[in-house]
């Protein structure tokens, strides 16, 4: 699992969380070029969950490089973000984005549909993104 997330503590808080999913590794990234290079280590990621708003490079260009690049296999991507626009949940889905939570958001529900997707249990058709 790789948190993409610049806050420190938002990336405790999800670490945490996340650490209750059973034999799950967390790596937890500061940037989207450091959630690359992981990526490019080969490093098995089994899902990410990334902020959109970050320095250098945001959240939605992070997405688009990592849907563009692994033809081998699907990676679930969750976005946690405080992004106010009414047009973002859209746009990530569009991206190919399996979740969408807004700040604040519960850690428990993240986890959950984090589960869901590891366990291969897809997203309901009328609303992909939750």
């Amino acid at each position: 699992m790789l948190i993409v997330e610049d806050a420190e503590h938002a990336a405790t808080l999800l670490e945490v969380a996340l650490l209750a999913i059973a034999d799950l590794s967390v790596t937890v990234t500061a940037s989207a070029q450091e959630a690359l290079q992981v990526l490019d280590s080969g490093k098995h990621v089994s899902a990410i969950v990334t902020d959109l708003n970050m320095p250098d490079m945001d959240g939605f260009e992070l997405i688009a490089r990592v849907r563009r690049r692994s033809p081998s296999g699907y990676v679930p991507i969750v976005v946690i973000s405080a992004d106010t626009d009414p047009r973002t949940p859209e746009r990530v889905a569009r991206l190919g984005v399996d979740a969408f939570f807004s700040k604040p958001y519960s850690p428990i529900e993240v986890r959950q549909k984090l589960e869901q997707l590891l366990n291969g249990i897809p997203a309901p058709q009328s609303n992909p993104i939750s």
